[in-house]
This record gives structure tokens, C-alpha cells and sequence, in this order.
């Protein structure tokens, strides 16, 4: 019982410490307002370059002036270019993110931003799908392929007139046999 009663009291301590801990929201952080987070690439040409790098608009609507500290793609084929320059209250910047569209087949992947917002991470979206680029889209119709048959054997030259001196080499050495 006095077990329990030590866990219970202990428990309680920690929750006041924690709730003290936590400061209150900076009413004047700035914040950050997505035209979108998700971007659908849609079907795109492998090795298309101008398909591959698209925007994330945002538009700091809070207090005081944004800074992104960090864009982070999900993996090396995904790499965001973040603005450097604060980005002052009322006024919009973009993230471009350049996808490598040399890797065919469907892709889902996630760009990580931190900043000193209100919400200080955030998790933007990408999506598409590379196609394999094909030089002739009709496929081609199957040839028949010919029954084999068996060989023949190899005829003697038949001796002719004005045939070249190869022929008539041949034709000398057919008389002796």
C-alpha cells in the first residue's frame, strides 16, 4: 500500500512539473498559410526536366517574420529548395521541390519544413507517377515463324558457259571424280 501510494504521489509531482514546463503559445509566432500541401505530379515522361521541379505557395499570416530553418526531402530523388530571407507578416514565398524523373513507376513522398511557426513542422506531400517513354506506343505483330526443315544435301555444280573462273575450276574438278 505504501508502494502505491509512493507511485501515485510521484505520478502527481511529474504532471505538475510537465504542466509548468509548457509555455504558453506566442499569440505574436508567426504562422503559416498552405494554398496546398499536397502536389500531384500527375503522369509525367521519364527524363521530363520541366515536369520534374514544382512550388509549394505559402503566405506567413501571422505577427512577426517567418523563417524556415529547414526543408528536408524523404529521400535523395526528392530536394526542396527552402527561401533563405525571412519572410515578413502578410508577404507569401515558395518551396520548390525538384523530383528526379529518371525512376519510372508511381511515387508518394514527403518534404519536412521547420520553422519558428506556430506549428513548427510541417509535412508537405508529393505524388505521381514516372512513365517509361516508349519510341513506338503500337506494340508490333507477332511473326509467324516457319516449320523447320530438314537439310539438303549439297548438289554438284552444274557446268555452264561464261561462267567465271571459280565455275570452271569446279566443273575441272568434278571431271576427275
Amino acid at each position: 500500500m505504501k508502494k502505491l501510494m509512493m507511485i501515485m504521489a510521484f505520478a502527481g509531482f511529474s504532471a505538475a512539473v510537465n504542466a509548468q514546463e509548457q509555455a504558453a503559445p506566442d499569440p505574436n509566432a508567426p504562422e503559416i498559410k498552405w494554398e496546398s500541401t499536397t502536389i500531384d505530379y500527375g503522369n509525367v515522361k521519364k527524363g521530363d526536366e520541366n515536369a520534374a521541379t514544382k512550388e509549394f505557395k505559402f503566405t506567413n499570416v501571422g505577427k512577426s517574420p517567418l523563417i524556415l530553418s529547414s526543408c528536408r526531402g524523404s529521400c535523395g530523388c526528392t530536394v526542396p529548395t527552402c527561401p533563405t530571407e525571412p519572410i515578413l507578416p502578410g508577404k507569401s514565398g515558395t518551396i520548390k521541390v525538384h523530383y528526379d524523373v529518371q525512376r519510372v513507376g508511381g511515387f508518394t513522398k514527403t518534404v519536412t519544413v521547420t520553422s519558428n511557426a506556430k506549428e513548427p513542422n510541417e509535412t508537405l506531400k508529393i505524388q505521381g507517377t514516372v512513365e517509361d517513354v516508349v519510341a513506338d506506343a503500337t506494340p508490333a505483330a507477332p511473326q509467324p515463324v516457319a516449320p523447320a526443315q530438314p537439310a539438303k544435301p549439297a548438289q554438284a555444280a552444274q557446268p555452264s558457259k561464261g561462267k567465271s573462273a571459280v565455275s570452271k575450276t569446279q566443273t575441272k574438278e568434278q571431271k576427275k571424280k
